[in-house]
């Protein structure tokens, strides 16, 4: 009765998707349990090359059942959109389900979102603007829409125009802003109703009956935990929890059933927004590892600001989720570098500091104590097993296994599903 978690240990774009499409060929079920269309896993299989932004990972799979689970943020237009791409591509999705309890992006919900953000000024978070902080906030105010509504036409329409009276005030009052139409937002999501209503289901009892067969359940992480609401650097994090408790909760999984906790890492840093972020790098080596790696956002396609990897950051994410072993990847960015710096330590105001700050503004101040070490300089590539790796780059391993607390179990070395190393070390 395997329940594995796969969380991304950094600020997201870890390489999730590859891992997720990797082990999903032996899961029975895939569920995507948190976060919204503002998060996107690149997928590179035989199939081709594929950005998903809400379908699990699984769907490759024919024998998985791929659920979107109640702690989702669902824009129904995204999915579908997603959905027709994939049909045109010859994927199916009839083994999709969507939780009823999901709550609904709205059309408003991004217009909000951009909103605040101006409003922010200098200040501002640097979110992806699709709506998915305002739909979260609906929800903690018990006033948002849940995907089990749009079964309901009666109920949905009275809940939209009431939603749409609040909204029309705040608008009004607080952003001067013109006021949005209740009628036309409940045809256009009706007539979404017509093609996802056959996916919607409780999705509590499939994965009882999963778990009391003995099924195999992968629980697919959308963010990375450095942008978790509660242990991120708060406020410029996603508003969910991003963490392995996080997905058992948005899945509806009790903790006691969960027997793997899988940590993804990618072999150097990088972000999306703004932030602190100690072990930036701002001159040619971070702009080779950008160009080398593409490093543009999946969602966004904005350029991810870069840097060698965090140890300190990392052992933070090991604390907070209890990674029984990482995955690390994409160390073939690093081929051609002729030194490589790992950040072990920070100082703050003169002193060594060995754990992530609470407050962002101390964090903004902490420096970075590298432990540097040569560069391996040739392909890794090709790399199908641990001693195919240069000495160098086992080396590197080494020493964020010894960082981090966890061995690495699974070392990408490439985008493909094949090129991926396994090291015995995955429980």
């Amino acid at each position: 009765m395997p329940v594995l978690a796969v969380v991304g240990g950094q600020w997201g774009d870890e390489g999730k998707g590859k891992i997720i499409d990797l082990l999903a060929g032996r899961a029975h079920v895939v569920v995507r349990a948190q976060g919204g269309d503002n998060a996107g896993h690149t997928v590179v299989n035989p199939r081709g090359k594929f950005a998903l932004h809400l379908v699990p990972a699984g769907i490759f799979n024919e024998q998985t059942r791929c659920l979107i689970g109640p702690g989702v943020a669902l824009n129904p237009e995204t999915l579908l959109v997603e959905m027709d791409e994939l049909a045109r591509r010859g994927v199916s999705t009839d083994n999709l389900v969507i939780s009823a309890r999901a709550h609904l992006v709205m059309p408003y919900h991004p217009l909000f979102d951009k909103l605040e953000e101006e409003s922010r000024g200098a200040g501002a978070i640097g979110t992806t603007g699709r709506g998915i902080g305002p739909t979260y906030s609906d929800k903690v105010g018990r006033v948002g829409i849940v995907a089990g509504d749009l079964l309901r036409p009666e109920r949905f329409r009275q809940k939209v125009k009431a939603s749409v009276d609040r909204k029309n005030l705040v608008l009004d009052r607080l952003y001067g802003a013109p006021p949005v139409e209740a009628d036309a937002i409940i045809e256009k999501y009706l007539r979404h109703a017509d093609r996802l209503g056959k996916y919607v289901a409780e999705s509590e009892p499939i994965l009882e009956q999963a778990l009391k067969e003995g099924r195999t359940i992968l629980l697919e992480g959308g963010h990375g935990t450095l942008l978790d609401l509660d242990h991120g650097t708060y406020p410029y994090v996603t508003t969910t929890s991003c963490t392995v408790g996080g997905l058992l909760n948005g899945a509806g999984i009790g903790p006691r059933h969960l027997t793997t906790a899988i940590g993804v890492f990618k072999a150097y840093q990088s972000r999306v927004g703004a932030g602190a972020m100690p072990s930036e790098l701002l001159d040619d080596v971070g702009d080779h590892i950008r160009e080398r790696g593409h490093e543009y956002g999946t969602t966004t396609g904005r350029p991810r600001r870069v840097g060698w990897f965090d140890a300190v950051a990392a052992r933070h994410s090991m604390i907070v989720n209890g990674f029984h072993s990482i995955a690390l990847t994409r160390i073939d960015i690093l081929d051609d570098l002729d030194e490589l710096q790992v950040c072990v330590a920070y100082e703050l105001d003169g002193e060594r500091v060995d754990h992530v700050p609470s407050q962002i503004e101390d964090l903004a101040r902490c420096q970075p104590i590298y432990e540097g070490m040569s560069g391996w300089k040739v392909p890794t590539g090709d790399a199908q097993d641990w001693r195919d790796l240069p000495r160098q780059a086992r080396d590197y391993v080494r020493l964020i296994e010894e960082c981090v607390g966890a061995p690495a179990g699974l070392i990408g070395v490439g985008q493909e599903r094949e090129k991926t190393i396994f090291t015995g070390a995955l429980p």
